[in-house]
């Protein structure tokens, strides 16, 4: 009887897949790690990882900086997929791989819309994008925040949303503004009526965090847990392959923000983040309380939220000039 053939071993990206979703990383993290990974063996002529060490690794980085011009941002996290690629995957301790220099992140001051600019831009956009827009700048959260909020976590009776697992995975609480309350009813009410239609024809569960669809099993296919914002249509799920309807996507609400700004005459450049940045600087402007301002946006370092500071209606760092008293 002939010998059952052996499983070949799993490739390299492949492996790197696994433990990134081990750890319970997000899709966008694995895409990214998986690409950067990809971009170094390509770069080095195909060569396997664990033949090449500093020198390589140092290299491409370079390369990065000095021929691709990347931000620093963007370099660090080429680096850090190539430390987890060594350390987790290929389970090489490399000292020298923490002696590669990251590279120094410029800080730069963020785009503020003033109030007439936010209330112009605002004015040219309707329905959902309207809305999702409006959501953005009546409570400061991130995009894919606002698009992944669920019907659960939008709290009318308290008037307050709560933010689900935002940036660095922790949760918080921000104000649901009063003009949104029946924008949003009925956006639900649509939703309803679409995830209603779904459950008819056999389908309707959403996505859900790894450790929660294990422990309640049945919750995927309840209201609660439904997108306030879901997609026109069902897709794949790049990982388990089920087909389910996602939550709309960050490019159909950029391009929307972008042209409303063009047709409102804005100069500045604007996307849905800018929205975050004026919600912050206009509560500053009214008064509000720093530390209030810190913990609605959800920043770790009262630092970060200081740099709104300076789009505050009072010059730069607040002083008035010494030219305005003579």
């Amino acid at each position: 009887m002939p010998a059952a053939a052996a499983t070949p071993p799993p490739k390299l990206l492949d492996r790197l897949r696994a433990e990134i979703r081990v750890r319970h990383y997000s899709i966008r993290t694995e895409q990214a790690y998986v690409d950067w990974a990809r971009r170094f063996i390509l770069f080095h002529g195909k060569r396997h990882p664990a033949e090449m060490g500093a020198t390589e690794v140092a290299g491409f980085l370079s390369h990065l900086a000095t021929e691709r011009s990347v931000a620093a941002a963007t370099q660090n996290q080429a680096k850090s997929a190539l430390l987890f690629l060594y350390q987790q995957v290929l389970k090489l301790d490399l000292p020298w791989l923490d002696e590669v220099v990251s590279a120094k992140t410029s800080r730069h001051l963020p785009v503020v819309l003033t109030s007439r600019e936010t209330s112009a831009l605002l004015q040219e956009m309707s329905g959902t994008m309207g809305l999702i827009a409006s959501l953005l700048y009546g409570t400061g959260m991130r995009l894919l925040e606002g698009l992944r909020l669920r019907v659960k976590d939008v709290e009318f009776e308290r008037r307050e949303i709560i933010v689900r697992d935002g940036k660095g995975g922790k949760d918080r609480v921000t104000v649901l503004p009063e003009n949104l309350m029946l924008p949003l009813r009925d956006q639900m009410a649509r939703a309803r009526q679409q995830h209603e239609r779904d459950l008819a024809d056999g389908l309707g569960a959403v996505w859900m965090p790894d450790a929660l669809a294990v422990k309640y099993p049945g919750a995927a296919r309840s209201w609660g847990w439904q997108w306030v914002f879901p997609a026109a249509s069902i897709s794949t799920d790049p990982r388990s392959g089920e087909r389910r309807r996602h939550h709309l996507m960050e490019q159909s609400v950029q391009k929307a923000v972008k042209l409303a700004a063009q047709r409102a005459g804005i100069d500045k450049p604007c996307t849905p983040h800018v929205l975050r940045h004026s919600f912050a600087t206009h509560l500053l402007q009214a008064g509000y309380d720093i530390r209030t301002v810190q913990e609605l946006l959800g920043h770790s370092d009262v630092r970060t939220t200081m740099i709104y500071t300076h789009a505050l209606n009072r010059g730069g760092h607040g002083v008035r000039s010494p030219l305005d008293a003579i």
